[in-house]
């Protein structure tokens, strides 16, 4: 499908729809499964082959049937709410922008949205998400081949500061944290502490203080919540531009080409106007 053109109307439109999903989200609680939606949306990338990514193909029957996505259904028809009111919008786009707003009405950080991304009907095979029944070893698998480094698999772990396991759709039960509905460094905090009752901690969470990679970071974070908040900010946008290059950059990159064509040009001219000064000073001084 195509690339949406990003001009002042789609602009606009992305701040109203950025606007209609601050007052959804708050009024429905529903920040958790947003941007569980928009991970799962572009978790699925893998660099080798340069396929899934944040593309709005989640909302594909098929992809939706895979049994990380399971409850996924109900983000979907609140993000359709929006989309029938924002129709210009394509939906990878509104599936990035709800897991930025949902980020940033929890009392989370700001991140950065760039908008253009266009929609695939074409979903990847299951078994691109991680699995929370294993370990660090799987958790590097899935997060390299969608190129993201140590720090930012820590980092975006600690997005499990917002909401709680379902057992209907993961066999796990109950909250991260005791306010799953703020975002904070809070997940850091109660890993570093242990086995807290009534608090969840899975396989892969654990991993992060097995793992020596990733420990350092977990103890950062936990004393540190500015420090989350940049890496978590940085990480967020790098998983949501996954295989998306943004117009933005891609203006920047022909203006600066245009700027050394330009420069190039004129350079030429006035080595072509030295050269004839030059000569036409000598045929004066012969005369």
């Amino acid at each position: 499908m195509a690339f949406p053109v990003v001009d002042a109307d789609y602009l606009k439109e992305i701040d109203k729809a950025r606007r209609d999903l601050r007052a959804l989200i708050a009024y429905k609680n529903c920040a958790p499964i947003m941007l569980r939606l928009a991970w799962h949306d572009a978790g699925t990338y893998d660099k080798s082959t340069k396929t899934g990514g944040p593309n709005g193909s989640i909302r594909n029957d098929e992809e939706l049937a895979h049994g990380a996505n399971s409850g996924l259904k109900i983000a979907l028809s609140f993000c359709e709410e929006v989309k029938a009111k924002r129709p210009k919008i394509t939906y990878a786009d509104l599936f990035q922008l709800a897991g930025v707003v949902a980020v940033e009405v929890t009392g989370g950080p700001t991140i950065d949205f760039v908008p253009g991304r266009k929609d695939s009907k074409v979903s990847p095979k299951e078994g691109r998400l991680p699995d929370a029944k294993q370990g660090s070893p799987h958790l590097k698998d899935v997060f390299y081949r969608m190129g993201l480094s140590d720090k930012e698999i820590v980092a975006l772990s600690g997005g499990h500061t917002l909401g709680r396991a379902h057992p209907e759709r993961s066999g796990f039960d109950g909250p991260w944290t005791k306010d799953p509905l703020k975002f904070d460094n809070s997940y850091f905090v109660e890993l570093l502490k242990g086995e807290t009752e009534g608090l969840l901690k899975l396989p892969t969470d654990n991993a992060l203080l097995d793992d020596p990679a990733f420990r350092p970071f977990v103890e950062l974070y936990a004393k540190d919540e500015d420090a989350f908040f940049k890496d978590y900010a940085a990480a967020h946008k790098r998983l949501s531009e996954l295989g998306f290059t943004p117009a933005s950059s891609a203006s920047k990159a022909t203006a600066k080409d245009g700027t050394v064509l330009a420069q190039s040009a004129v350079g030429v001219v006035v080595a072509a106007a030295v050269v004839i000064l030059s000569y036409l000073y000598e045929v004066r001084k012969r005369g």
